[in-house]
């Protein structure tokens, strides 16, 4: 090997060192600014955007950001009722809300693979997998990274929820979440959502349409597709029955 060859290796180890550093200087400053500047949009929405200019080269696309004043009270207790219960308590990852998912997830295996075994030619549809992300996680995620799935990219989602708990203030991170949330295909935001579903603003929902609101976040699209759902209208009710309890920053 020529003596030159281990130099080499450090000079490119450095400049990748170099490259994350840079790159976390310009998350912490990111997500500094954003305690005073709203972010226009985010990782994911642009994505989406040339995802639909690909597909039909036409971009469906409605958002409109209000304050957090201007945002009823019943949509912040709802999604947090059903997203994240704990949004207020917790530093940003939720330990106990990660280990009962994990704990869903294995039951539901476990009896997807006990249902195909005893009718083989029948096989059950894959399981579905629930998270236990915190909202400042999704924001996280959604704000300012790729949908690839790696440890990597999950462990640069952990630095960022850090960061996002210690340079804003839970207010300001349930506000950025609230205006950029993907809410159906080309809606983000609940000003956008209230008025393409209910025809409203995002200051007039009632308890009923924001807890329908709420239970739409995991698979806004899907949702979007089936208002008629029986899951939808049944895990609304409970959402609803969940709201008084929802503590808000």
């Amino acid at each position: 090997m020529s003596p030159k060859a281990p130099q080499a290796a450090l000079r490119w180890l450095a400049l990748v060192l170099c490259a994350g550093l840079a790159l976390q200087i310009f998350f912490v400053a990111r997500i500094a600014a954003m305690a005073v500047i709203d972010p226009e949009s985010t990782t994911f929405q642009r994505s989406e955007a040339w995802t639909q200019m690909a597909r039909s080269g036409q971009l469906r696309w409605r958002q409109q950001w209000v304050p957090y004043a201007e945002i009823s009270e019943h949509l912040k207790r709802a999604v947090i009722a059903a997203e994240d219960d704990g949004f207020v308590n917790h530093e940003g990852v939720d330990w106990n809300a990660i280990e009962k998912a994990w704990e869903r997830n294995a039951k539901a295996q476990a009896l997807a693979a006990r249902a195909q075994s005893r009718a083989p030619e029948h096989p059950p549809h894959a399981p579905g997998t629930r998270g236990g992300s915190t909202i400042t996680q999704q924001l996280a995620k959604n704000l300012l990274l790729s949908g690839e799935r790696t440890w990597l990219r999950k462990g640069q989602e952990y630095l960022l929820t850090l960061l996002l708990e210690r340079l804003l203030t839970k207010q300001r991170i349930l506000e950025i979440y609230l205006n950029n949330v993907e809410w159906g295909a080309g809606v983000f935001g609940a000003q956008a959502a209230a008025q393409h579903y209910f025809r409203k603003n995002a200051n007039q929902l009632a308890p009923a349409e924001a807890a329908r609101l709420a239970v739409m976040l995991p698979a806004p699209r899907r949702f979007e597709k089936t208002p008629g759902s029986a899951y939808l209208t049944g895990r609304t009710r409970t959402i609803l029955g969940r709201m008084g309890h929802a503590q808000l920053p």
